[in-house]
This record gives C-alpha cells, sequence and structure tokens, in this order.
C-alpha cells in the first residue's frame, strides 16, 4: 500500500474537464442566512470553476462583493447566485491580455502548481491588487512522515535545472518528484512579488460535493453499500479533510479581514480515526457495516491502493492525517458537521449521471474487495 503526493492533485490537473456537473454552487447557501460583508470589495478569482471556486463565488456574492473569474473558459461554468464578470485567457501560453488595466482588491489564485503561472500572473497584477491570496498544499513539505507539522516546517526542494522551465507535461511525467517542490517554489514567487500582502492556504484532502476525484466519496459510497467493509489498518489511523465549502468560505473571510500569513487548511477540527470516519458514514447512510482490518503488508502485497487513507507510522506521509491546524483556526476557519459534508455529498454523487456513477474514480470495486476479503481470512484461518 503505497499513498503519494498524486493522491493530493486535483482531478482537474490529470484529466480533461468532463460533462457538466449538478449545480452545487449556491445549494450550500440560502438567501438571507449570510450577513453582508463591512466593505464590499473586487475579487478577482483565477480558475473558479472548479471544485472550490465555485463556493468562493457563491459566498463572496453572498457577502455583497464583486467577483470576476480568469480563465480558459473551457468548463462549463455553474449557476451563480448572481453577475459574475468572466474574463478568458491562458496562462500556459502567457495570454493574460484580459487582465491589463485592471484594479482588483484581492485576487485569489486557486490552479496553481507551476512557478511560471506565479510569475506571468505578478507582471500583470503587482501592483493592481490589494491582496494576493494563493492555494497551496500540505505537499510541499519536505518530510511528509512527521506529525504535528506546523507552518514553520521545511520544504520540500527542487532538484531540476530549471523550475520556471517546466510545464504541465513534464509535472504530470514526475508528479512524485516535482508536484511539492513546484508548489513550494510557487509560494515563493507569491512571497516575491507581493511580499506582506501574500496569503498562502496549505489544504490537504479537500472533499465534498463537486470533488471529482472520488477518494473520500469512496468510503461513504462503500459504507452506504452495507456488510462487511475491507478497511486499511487497525481502524486507528488518523483521517483529515476539509470541506470544499468551509475552505473556499474562509478564504474569501481572510480576504475581507485582509488576513495575511501561511497556514494549513485541515479538518475536520478534532481528531478522526478511520473508523469513527465510516461509523459516522453509516449514521448517516443508516447501513450497518461490519469492518474488517487488514495490514498494510497485505495491501501492499495484492498491490491494492484505498483513499485517503494513510499508516499512522512506517510512511513518507504518515503525518498527512496529522497535520496542525491551530494557526487556521485562530484566524477563523470553522468547520460544518462532518455528517453535513457526507450527507451533501452523497446527495451530489447521486446526482451525477448514471455512467459516471457506474464508474467511481478511486478505490476498489465490490468483486476485488469480496476477494481480498476471502483472501484475508483465508490467510488469517490458515
Amino acid at each position: 500500500m503505497r499513498t503519494t503526493r498524486r493522491d493530493l492533485l486535483k482531478l482537474g490537473t490529470l484529466a480533461a474537464a468532463g460533462a457538466a456537473l449538478p449545480a452545487m454552487a449556491g445549494q450550500a447557501i440560502t438567501a438571507g442566512t449570510v450577513p453582508k460583508a463591512a466593505k464590499p470589495l473586487d475579487i478577482l478569482i483565477l480558475g473558479g470553476t472548479g471544485f472550490t471556486g465555485p463556493f468562493q463565488v457563491a459566498y463572496a456574492l453572498a457577502r455583497g462583493h464583486k467577483v470576476t473569474l480568469f480563465n480558459r473558459g473551457k468548463r462549463p461554468s455553474p449557476e451563480w447566485p448572481g453577475d459574475v464578470e468572466q474574463l478568458h485567457g491562458d496562462r500556459n501560453t502567457g495570454d493574460l491580455k484580459a487582465l491589463q488595466g485592471r484594479k482588483w482588491d484581492v485576487c485569489i489564485d486557486n490552479p496553481t502548481s507551476l512557478p511560471f503561472w506565479v510569475r506571468d500572473a505578478a507582471k500583470v497584477l503587482k501592483g493592481n491588487v490589494g491582496q494576493y491570496l494563493f492555494i497551496s498544499t500540505i505537499s510541499v513539505y519536505a518530510d511528509g512522515s512527521k506529525p504535528g507539522m506546523t507552518e514553520d516546517a521545511p520544504l520540500a526542494v527542487y532538484k531540476g535545472k530549471d523550475a520556471m522551465a517546466e510545464t504541465q507535461a513534464s509535472l504530470m511525467a514526475d508528479v512524485e518528484g516535482l508536484y511539492g517542490p513546484l508548489k513550494a517554489l510557487s509560494e515563493a514567487e507569491v512571497r516575491k512579488h507581493f511580499g506582506a500582502r501574500s496569503t498562502i492556504v496549505r489544504p490537504g484532502y479537500i472533499v465534498g460535493p463537486r470533488d471529482e476525484t472520488d477518494r473520500f466519496t469512496y468510503w461513504p459510497l462503500r459504507v452506504e453499500q452495507g456488510g462487511e467493509v475491507l478497511v486499511p489498518g487497525d481502524g486507528q489511523d488518523p483521517i483529515q479533510v476539509i470541506d470544499g465549502r468551509d475552505l473556499g468560505e474562509w478564504m474569501i473571510r481572510l480576504a475581507e479581514a485582509g488576513t495575511t500569513g501561511t497556514f494549513n487548511a485541515v479538518g475536520p477540527g478534532y481528531p478522526l480515526l478511520m473508523d469513527a470516519m465510516l461509523y459516522g458514514c453509516q449514521a448517516v447512510s443508516g447501513k450497518a457495516i461490519q469492518p474488517v482490518h487488514v495490514t498494510p503488508a497485505f495491501l501492499e502485497q495484492e498491490k491494492v491502493d484505498l483513499p485517503i487513507w494513510v499508516p499512522r507510522t512506517g510512511s513518507p506521509y504518515s503525518g498527512y492525517g496529522q497535520v496542525s491546524s491551530a494557526r487556521a483556526v485562530a484566524a477563523g476557519l470553522t468547520y460544518r458537521p462532518l455528517a453535513t459534508t457526507i450527507e451533501d455529498l452523497l446527495a451530489w454523487f447521486h446526482g451525477l449521471p448514471a455512467d459516471r456513477q457506474a464508474k467511481p474514480r478511486a478505490g476498489i470495486d465490490r468483486a476485488r474487495e469480496t476477494e481480498l476479503l476471502a483472501k484475508w481470512k483465508a490467510r488469517a484461518t490458515g
């Protein structure tokens, strides 16, 4: 069993976007339930139509802000609860003409994994935005095995020839070696150009409605089917996930407060263990399960990857379930109940087209699970 930095990449960086997703941007916000901000802002969001972006937009509009999106225009945009200006260009080719001669109070950079994207954006936006918020990742840390990682932990070091020459193709060819270091260098570019006006947010696993990776989704879906469930480890390994809505909405509040600095954005705000997460899924679905715990060695032998889970010791990424979120919580990060995330996630997934539901993008199918359970039981009694 192995967990790698590839697991932290969004699906959108690995494959072209699929069909339009069921609209979720405004579903979490009921009209009149979100108070207006003290001061309306002009907010530029780079990206904005993927996973967390629509939640940022919906919350920003509810708070009374003006929102502009900049992207390639390749993905269908959700139905916004208000007017959104959309500008098109391509950061891969340096086409940023649509941003020239404009000013915004805040820029939120969602999709960047390559340092030259930040460098080129800064050529146009430096001096024209008041604050630059950058979504990074906990993969920037040099040693992912240590529990309790804070924002001051050493960062991964780039060992290539020219970071500014790296492309999406070269990143995909060596995700394990390049993803963390290039994200760290992207952070450095943000600080270089925007200095004290920079805000760096480092999420771990982002989950909930609109998560097209199905990494966390695998577990609520599997529990929803009931019965014996193949569970990696002894059930006591820590799990950290953050609802994309909690992340997106918090970033808007950071912008409103002008909060700068670096923050680990992980959840759910209390220690969550693997079995507790599964029983939380059971409480939502109402289907009884019987966890069958198998060892990491067995999974490694069978060449099985189960998503989200990481053993609490013995892995280069054991610390990914034990990252400190204290600084982010102090800066106003809040969490909706995990049960709400699970319930909304299941409702969203079951609203997808039937062919999409039939082919989850993470985990194992029931036939393979049944085979593995039989092997494990035979081994345990043999």
